[in-house]
């Protein structure tokens, strides 16, 4: 695991700071590489477009969105580590199958035609999407005892679940928070939205590799991304 030293500028304290990995979609735990010899930045103002780094996977070559590396000092102190910009952390390895290209429409089990249901209230936007996890394979599918305000609607064995039955398109927050919610469970974080996802909640959905799907008002839920086909594909 890559090491840097790093002196906090406050209190003159040295760290050596290892970055945590994360695992790529396609299995391989990856971390942003660490600018060596770069100074610490000292955190005084957070806003979520400071907290991502871009990150290329060395073994599919995949760019995803990563937590920008930290560390808070017992000084107290919040420190931004110096990240290595993608273009010049060297050639990556040859690529083998990205995960973000959807697989053909055939399941390795074929499943029957999903059986939808007429959506009037945000109760049966939630009870959808709960019936079409568990179509996709997923078990166990329920609501959650914490509720929405948690940021999750629907949670099974191996899934969390964001339904948005809002007018507005889903955005970036969201998305981002149940990214978030998937990581820290080591789970499959699926977002539902009956009015759509916000430009940039899209982008930032493509790049992390979240399956997003649109409810219309029949009740059939449709992949809107290339993460949302493949779970299309392959099933749970």
């Amino acid at each position: 695991m890559e090491s840097v030293p790093v002196r906090c500028p406050v209190c003159s304290r040295d760290h050596a700071y290892s970055t945590p990995a994360y695992p790529c979609p396609c299995g391989m735990p990856t971390a942003p590489p660490l600018l060596a010899g770069a100074p610490a930045v000292r955190v005084g103002h957070r806003s979520w477009n400071d907290v991502w780094v871009t990150v290329r996977c060395s073994s599919c070559a995949r760019e995803d969105q990563w937590p920008q590396p930290e560390l808070c000092c017992p000084c107290g102190t919040v420190l931004r580590i110096p990240v290595r910009p993608v273009a010049t952390a060297g050639s990556p390895a040859a690529p083998v199958s990205p995960a973000h290209i959807p697989l053909p429409r055939t399941a390795a089990h074929p499943r029957p035609a999903f059986s939808p249901m007429t959506i009037r209230t945000s109760h049966d936007a939630v009870s959808t999407a709960g019936l079409y996890l568990t179509w996709l394979g997923y078990r166990d599918v329920g609501r959650p005892g914490a509720g929405p305000a948690s940021g999750i609607d629907l949670r099974g064995d191996g899934v969390i679940a964001r339904v948005d039955s809002s007018t507005r398109p889903a955005t970036l927050r969201a998305i981002e928070t149940l990214w978030l919610n998937a990581l820290g469970t080591s789970a499959t974080g699926v977002f539902f939205s009956l009015a759509g996802y916000a430009p940039d909640a899209r982008a930032r959905a493509d790049g992390v590799g979240l399956p997003l799907f649109v409810l219309d008002l029949t009740g059939t839920p449709q992949p809107v991304n290339s993460p949302a086909d493949e779970l299309v594909s392959t099933g749970a």
